[in-house]
């Protein structure tokens, strides 16, 4: 069934649709991947199925990702038909020179300019900063950002794989200053890390950055591929095991308490008659503040099956036994805010409901 509602993403105009095409897989410069036809296979099939927002970065690939969409939407006249993000911070300049990477000024227009470029268009319709370089003030990025959207280069902004205290000063500083506020955050979401919700969701939704959710099936952990209650099943394939071996993040998410997610997903999946890793991304594309997930594919049989994830309701009780086995431990100064302690706070007293129409209560 094709696509057939979008949401806005944050408090923008822009509509975008619930799921957005990761083009990560677009090129085999990583060892894995697809080639330019098969990307182009994928790419057309989720603009047929009512799809609208892609996703890239200028690292990705070592370019071809970027390189590929511009060709694809040359040969396709439909630029205009797509919301397009892409992504700075990483080095990705020849001879790795030493302002060519990072969150400055320098580098920001250096990459906005080579993305341009690539992507065969005078406008991108969201900017992402990749990742905190734990050195450029975030005043210089903010502005930087709001001078992109001022020249027409770019026309919303968002923020990726930054602490939540950066992204509030951010938004802070948009308010304050006048300048074009962040969107979006881009985050890593999925049943097995949850992190986000310590603070992610409340600040999405007090400054109105939609959630972009990422890696919706934890490296390749949700996808299906892996069975529960089969002896020595840890042995991981594909990007999973490529990024595992390359020492990247993924490997952490090799442990006792994701395996235990891996079984609850396969008993709902079951119970449900879908397959895993669409029960996997419909999860996170229910969750609160979500305004998109990142799916991404090397086979046209796994497209078209994640882009079926919204098609069905897990019912509440289900949708309670991946919440249980998916709950993470939490850490200090979240633990303090533990129902326990409001009841110590408030005493006797009991909040009354607020009428429908009032802002929403903040979760204790």
């Amino acid at each position: 069934m094709p696509i057939n509602n979008y949401y806005n993403l944050g408090k923008t105009g822009l509509k975008v649709s619930r799921l957005a095409l990761g083009t990560m897989t677009f090129g085999k410069e990583w060892g894995w991947g697809n080639s330019r036809e098969e990307s182009q296979q994928i790419f057309n099939q989720y603009l047929d199925l009512g799809g609208n927002f892609i996703d890239t970065a200028d690292m990705y690939t070592g370019g071809t990702s970027e390189r590929y969409i511009g060709e694809f939407m040359k040969e396709r006249k439909n630029r205009e038909e797509i919301v397009l993000s892409t992504k700075f911070t990483f080095n990705t300049a020849e001879g790795h020179k030493i302002n060519a990477g990072g969150n400055g000024r320098k580098n920001i227009k250096r990459s906005v300019e080579d993305s341009l470029r690539r992507l065969k268009t005078d406008y991108i319709d969201l900017y992402i900063m990749h990742c905190w370089d734990k050195v450029t003030p975030v005043e210089e990025v903010m502005r930087s950002l709001d001078d992109l959207v001022r020249e027409g280069k770019i026309l919303h902004a968002g923020l990726s794989n930054v602490p939540a205290w950066y992204a509030s000063r951010a938004q802070s500083l948009a308010q304050h200053r006048g300048y074009e506020p962040i969107c979006t955050f881009q985050l890593e979401y999925s049943l097995i890390q949850r992190a986000i919700e310590n603070e992610y969701i409340d600040l999405g939704q007090i400054t109105g950055a939609g959630i972009m959710a990422w890696s919706p099936l934890g490296g390749g952990l949700l996808s299906g591929k892996y069975k529960p209650g089969i002896e020595g099943q840890k042995d991981v394939e594909g990007r999973l095991k490529k990024i595992t071996d390359d020492g990247g993040e993924v490997s952490s998410k090799d442990n006792e308490r994701n395996w235990g997610i891996v079984k609850a997903l396969h008993e709902v999946s079951h119970q449900i008659d879908q397959p895993m890793a669409s029960t996997a991304i419909n999860w996170v594309a229910n969750q609160s503040n979500v305004g998109s997930v990142i799916i991404g594919a090397t086979k046209m049989s796994q497209l078209e099956s994640n882009m079926k994830a919204l098609d069905f309701e897990i019912p509440l009780p289900l949708m309670e036994v991946l919440n249980k086995a998916s709950d993470f431990d939490k850490v200090y100064p979240y633990t303090f805010f533990q129902s326990n302690i409001q009841q110590r706070i408030i005493k006797e007293a009991e909040l009354a409901d607020k009428p429908a129409h009032y802002h929403k209560q903040q979760r204790v």
